[in-house]
């Protein structure tokens, strides 16, 4: 690297096994911004380009260049950001990587808080660490009310073991239990993967730890995309929560088993 560019700080003495995940799909021009600052409190990240056609790729592949620690993964085509999720953590297991924080491309996850979380990964690995988002004053009151029934769900799903919040994306998986859930279903690759990843990891017997961490909700002239649909994802999320149900009603008995059994 010249001497022109800013030296990013070597987090690999602190656990070469953690990586940072970010799922990009045309996140608009806050993607640099949200790398940079990503990149400034780990090594390594990398970005999975979910068929982007606004450009960011390029312009990823363009600061990677300059970047040992920036990786930049290109799906040919928009497939979920579920799917950019699996895509990145099948390549992160086989280059010997054990856990992975995702965090959101349109800078609403506070980077700085990176370190913090895979802290927290590294005292429990065995856990996932959980984001339960601190919203700001202005944060849209539908999108804030509507994730409560969902939470509510979520909740009730797992028997109460602990989800914080079920929606919120910036958190650290441990990453074989999760390619392990995900190979099980063909669900979960779409807007219904934070959801169902939390619950589905729960059953395997994955703990949650919550870690609150502040969310921003960008306007547009601020940079803000968001690719959000009410009906369309609220549809999604009411079909994912059916199917759970059902998951849960044959798993009762293991569930109330085990929070007999971890409450001894």
């Amino acid at each position: 690297m010249s001497s022109s560019k800013v030296p990013f700080p070597d987090m690999n003495t602190a656990s070469p096994k953690h990586l940072v995940l970010i799922p990009s799909y045309n996140p608009g021009p806050k993607v640099l911004e949200t790398v940079r600052a990503a990149r400034a409190q780990w090594t390594p990240v990398w970005v999975v380009v979910d068929g982007s056609n606004d450009g960011s790729a390029e312009l990823l592949q363009t600061m990677a260049a300059d970047d040992p620690g920036l990786k930049i993964i290109v799906l040919p085509e928009n497939c979920g950001k579920g799917s950019a999720v699996l895509a990145g953590i099948q390549q992160a297991a086989s280059q010997g990587f054990t856990h992975a924080l995702t965090m959101d491309s349109d800078g609403q996850h506070p980077a700085d808080l990176i370190p913090a979380f895979m802290a927290a990964s590294l005292e429990k690995p065995a856990a996932m660490v959980l984001g339960k988002p601190v919203f700001a004053a202005d944060a849209p009151a539908l999108r804030v009310n509507g994730r409560k029934v969902s939470n509510g769900w979520a909740n009730l799903e797992t028997l109460w073991m602990g989800i914080g919040d079920s929606l919120y994306g910036f958190r650290v998986y441990p990453i074989q239990p999760l390619i392990k859930v995900m190979q099980a279903n063909r669900f979960m690759r779409r807007f219904d993967f934070d959801p169902e990843a939390v619950v589905r990891l729960c059953w395997a017997g994955v703990r949650p730890l919550n870690i609150d961490a502040p969310v921003r909700y960008f306007r547009a002239d601020e940079g803000g995309v968001s690719h959000f649909r009410y009906l369309r994802d609220n549809t999604l999320l009411t079909w994912m929560h059916t199917r759970l149900f059902l998951g849960f009603l044959l798993r009762l008995p293991l569930l109330i088993w085990r929070r007999l059994t971890s409450s001894h």
